[in-house]
């Protein structure tokens, strides 16, 4: 065997071992922050009784959490240019860590305005997580098979959501009696607030807890073997500073930050209102805190099937269309679904061991399915070809987050003034506007 021929036998099985293992280190980023975003689906519910919200003030913590998404993007972008995408991740993990130690002044005062804070810091933290590490992972293969590397990276985020509810509810609802509306509202005004004291404290230990574990993930992350993947320069492009104006020449790109934008507003609906809604059908607290579940397993779901069928049997713009296709179908569905009848979960979820949820909500969870396929398509249809823009093409897409703190407020609006179930109908022309992506938006290459 000639020299070459055994420096490539070598050289193939090193070159996949390079790929496994910052893949596995981003696998384990992505079950973080998918643990940290997805709370939200518990803690909504939970500071809303704590607080005394309305449904409307409710969403305002996805708002603040999302919002940092857009405020934050570009700084956070920034910074990995200086940093690196390895050195940002440990950064992101450092600054999460901060805004979870913020939530113990906000619990022992229940104070609202420092849970948003707290949320802002935390979303600030996973803004540069999520900027370094979607085009990393993009990155790292073929385009073609990018929504499978993603579809990977989902299933550790989405399953991390399966479990964040549920952790909640044993750490933080367990041994707390007497919480329910009904309950706290038997009681006198001095005893209702002594209880309510006592279910905000319970918050304190997990947050500690988790400060803990991600300041030391951070120091980990400094050390762990993840290589640096530049941005290639493509033909006609010169190898210097990139601006971010210069995005906006790619007509793809900008409509793909706008699909994401809807995205993540229908997903944060989808997961995080769920449980307003378990709420308005009378189901009991510790019940409504864990609905985000049953979307997170749904989204699981969806991601498996992802990582079978793409791209072997569809491509990612199909699986896309597919999607938005979906999405206005369960929508309509949870609209005029009932919220008493249980039937669909006491014939599957129920067989596993879960509490029966009416229709109406079991097609929220759904949803999950249905939006599965979005991130994960949109991300490479919205990032090819752009070359030494796409770190700045990136951090335009990460500002399309901002989309979970846009929609959900109006959700919660309508759900305060009018029906809950009906308010859904904001996530149809969500749908559509991805649709439209699907189908033409990440075709156009340049503006008429």
């Amino acid at each position: 065997m000639s020299n070459e021929a055994t420096a490539a036998a070598g050289a193939a099985p090193q070159v996949k071992h390079s790929v496994i293992v910052p893949m596995a280190i981003v696998a384990g980023l992505f079950f973080i922050f998918g643990f940290v975003t997805w709370l939200n689906g518990a803690l909504i519910p939970f500071l809303q009784t704590i607080c005394n919200l309305s449904a409307f003030e409710a969403m305002l913590v996805t708002s603040a959490f999302y919002i940092a998404y857009t405020v934050m993007a570009l700084p956070m972008a920034y910074i990995i240019e200086r940093t690196g995408y390895k050195n940002g991740m440990a950064i992101g993990l450092f600054i999460v860590a901060a805004g979870a130690l913020i939530f113990i002044p906000a619990a022992y005062g229940r104070h609202f305005s420092i849970f948003l804070l707290a949320q802002f810091v935390v979303g600030t933290g996973l803004t540069i997580l999520q900027t370094a590490s979607n085009p990393y992972v993009v990155k790292l293969g073929p385009p073609e098979s990018a929504a499978v590397r993603i579809c990977v990276m989902g299933l550790l985020n989405k399953g991390a959501g399966v479990v964040a509810p549920i952790v909640f509810t044993a750490l933080v609802l367990s041994g707390i009696t007497g919480v329910s509306e009904v309950e706290l509202a038997a009681l006198t005004e001095v005893a209702r607030d002594a209880k309510l004291h006592e279910l905000a404290a319970q918050l304190v230990n997990p947050y500690v807890g988790m400060a803990i574990v991600l300041a030391v993930l951070g120091v980990a992350m400094i050390f762990a073997p993840i290589p640096n993947i530049e941005d290639e320069v493509l033909d006609g492009q010169e190898d210097g500073d990139i601006r971010l104006s210069g995005v906006f020449q790619f007509p793809h790109l900008v409509l793909g930050a706008l699909a994401l934008f809807f995205y993540v507003g229908v997903e944060v609906i989808a997961g995080d209102a769920i449980g307003l809604l378990g709420k308005q059908a009378g189901l009991d607290g510790s019940i409504s805190s864990m609905l985000t579940s049953y979307t997170m397993i749904f989204m699981v779901i969806g991601y498996l099937v992802g990582v079978v069928v793409i791209p072997r049997f569809i491509s990612q713009q199909t699986a896309l269309m597919s999607s938005a296709i979906l999405g206005i179908i369960f929508t309509v569905c949870v609209m005029t679904g009932s919220l008493q009848n249980t039937v669909m979960s006491a014939s599957t979820l129920s067989l596993l061991g879960m509490p029966e949820i009416p229709n109406a909500i079991y097609f929220v969870a759904l949803l999950g399915f249905a939006n599965s396929m979005c991130w994960p398509a949109i991300w490479p249809l919205s990032l090819q070809g752009l070359g030494r823009y796409t770190s700045k093409g990136a951090a335009l897409l990460i500002m399309g987050i901002a989309g979970g703190a846009i929609l959900p407020p109006i959700y919660g609006h309508f759900a305060d003034t009018g029906d809950g179930q009906l308010a859904y109908a904001v996530s149809i022309p969500a749908y559509l506007f991805i649709l439209f992506y699907a189908v033409k938006g990440h075709k156009i290459t340049r503006w008429k």
